[in-house]
């Protein structure tokens, strides 16, 4: 029987995520894709849902009461915060998350794989890597060996995880940055696009730059 998927968010990442799934069902998966649900969509992304064909279900206040309660979900929202709040609501309704991952992905041995991951194509995920629950992992991004991702990290494209890092949860890692081996990234800190992190980084900051600094302080991320 073919799981029942509902993609939360209709914006770029839940477009990406579409190509996920249409890839996976396109690779033979037993997999349903009956439409996206989003609380605020704007009108250009509806248009590129509607020109694939995508049925757009409405916001979750309105698509929860008519759901038949054995649909799995998926939060496909970039922000790691609004994607937690999401997907507290779903999973509050009753609903369980699923995770999809895209057949061009290369997922190591012993890898370990928490709920309503987003692996996109072109990632590599190394061996005895740990991924918590709703972690999205964009195109052509690198997870080195023996790595941890807490929930709802977003390591968004090109972005590289070198081995025996340890990134704590609601984490953004930006496009390009690279976290060098062995460091830890501090809860729902966010790493600017490009930056080398070559030292911790602190819970809640925002680090930019070569190598990585906190934001509007002249000091290295510490």
């Amino acid at each position: 029987m073919a799981e029942r998927i509902v993609i939360a968010g209709a914006g770029g990442f839940g477009r990406e995520t579409l190509d996920v799934v249409e890839a996976l069902i396109a690779a033979g998966e037993p997999l349903q894709l009956l439409g996206v649900v989003d609380s605020g969509p704007r009108q250009v992304d509806l248009g590129r849902l509607a020109e694939r064909g995508i049925v757009y279900l409405g916001t979750e206040e309105e698509w929860l009461p008519t759901a038949a309660g054995d649909e799995r979900f998926v939060t496909a929202i970039g922000s790691p915060s609004v994607r937690e709040a999401v997907a507290q609501r779903l999973s509050n309704a009753g609903l369980r998350a699923t995770t999809l991952i895209h057949p061009r992905a290369v997922i190591g041995s012993q890898a370990r794989i928490g709920d309503g991951v987003v692996i996109t194509s072109g990632v590599q995920v190394s061996t005895n890597v740990t991924i918590g629950d709703h972690v999205h992992l964009n195109p052509a991004s690198i997870l080195g060996h023996d790595a941890t991702l807490a929930d709802f990290v977003s390591v968004n494209p090109g972005a590289i995880v070198s081995g025996n890092v340890v990134v704590e949860t609601g984490v953004l890692l930006g496009a390009g940055s690279v976290v060098l081996q062995g460091l830890t990234v501090g809860a729902e800190a966010t790493v600017g696009a490009a930056a080398c992190v070559t030292k911790d980084v602190e819970a809640g900051t925002t680090v930019v730059g070569v190598p990585a600094r906190i934001l509007g302080d002249g000091s290295a991320a510490t």
